[in-house]
C-alpha cells in the first residue's frame, strides 16, 4: 500500500523559508517520479517541482525556479522541497505525489497515481 506523508508546512512571512518533507513508502520499484503540487483556493492544482529516482534532472514551474529546490534521499525514501524567498502567491496546500514508473511529463497531475493528504503553506505578513 503506497503511502505519502507530507510535513513542514506552516505560516511564514513574505521573504521567509520553509522546507517540506515527503515520506514515501509502499512501492517496490526503484524507478519512480515524485512531484510537489500546490492548490490555492479557487484555483487548479499546479505542478511546482518534480524529480526522478534515477536521474539528476529536476523540474520547476517558472514561478518558483531559482527560489525552490527539490531533493531526495533515496535511502530514506524522503523527498524535500526547500522553499526560499516565499511570496504570498505561494500560499496553498502542497501535495506530494508519486508515479512508480517512468512518466514523460512529471509536472502534470495526470501523470501521477498516488497522492498525500497535503500540508498547508501560508505566506502572509
Amino acid at each position: 500500500q503506497v503511502q505519502l506523508v507530507e510535513s513542514g508546512g506552516g505560516l511564514v512571512q513574505p521573504g521567509g523559508s520553509l522546507r517540506l518533507s515527503c515520506a514515501a513508502s509502499g512501492f517496490t520499484t526503484d524507478y519512480y517520479a515524485i512531484g510537489w503540487f500546490r492548490q490555492a483556493p479557487g484555483k487548479e492544482r499546479e505542478g511546482v517541482s518534480c524529480i526522478r529516482s534515477r536521474a539528476t534532472s529536476t523540474y520547476y514551474v517558472d514561478s518558483v525556479r531559482g527560489r525552490f529546490t527539490i531533493s531526495r534521499d533515496n535511502a530514506k525514501n524522503l523527498v524535500y522541497l526547500q522553499m526560499n524567498s516565499l511570496k504570498p502567491e505561494d500560499t496553498g496546500v502542497y501535495y506530494c505525489t508519486v508515479a512508480p514508473r517512468y512518466i514523460s511529463n512529471c509536472l502534470s497531475a495526470w501523470s501521477y497515481d498516488y497522492w498525500g493528504q497535503g500540508t498547508q503553506v501560508t505566506v502572509s505578513s
